[in-house]
């Protein structure tokens, strides 16, 4: 199994939909992806719940959690979303970085399309990785 994590500051946001978006596109049983943050928040954005509620993904139920080294032990990837310095060095992980807008505060066609964003370097990165993509729900496609 293969684990990808995103990370950005306070996992509440891009972070969230990325690795939401991962899991619902990838084969399950080739990969998996983990969301975190160098400083949690309590919740995911409300406005993050209801853009991703509209391609029917549920992160209402969500949990920000702090990136550790434990948390990242056997993953191969780590994408980071404006955490820049904050992003700690994790030894032995590829690491690239998504330069997205924070959703924290944006309406909500400001946050679509971001997700819009994050979804497309989502497939390109299962591309890249060559990583077979489960058939697109109609729920994915907007």
């Amino acid at each position: 199994m293969r684990t990808f994590i995103f990370a950005c500051i306070h996992n509440a946001g891009r972070s969230q939909i990325s690795a939401a978006l991962f899991n619902q596109l990838v084969d399950p049983a080739l990969a998996q992806a983990i969301s975190a943050g160098t400083q949690p928040a309590a919740h995911v954005h409300p406005v993050v719940v209801d853009a991703m509620r509209e391609v029917g993904i549920d992160l209402s139920n969500a949990k920000p959690q702090k990136l550790t080294a434990g948390l990242a032990k056997n993953a191969e990837m780590l994408v980071t979303m404006g955490c820049g310095d904050e992003c700690p060095y994790l030894p032995g992980l590829r690491r690239d970085d998504w330069p997205l807008s924070d959703p924290k505060g944006q309406g909500i066609e400001t946050v679509r399309q971001t997700r819009d964003e994050i979804k497309r370097r989502i497939l390109q990165l299962l591309a890249q990785e060559h990583l077979s993509t489960k058939p697109s729900p109609a729920s994915v496609s907007r």
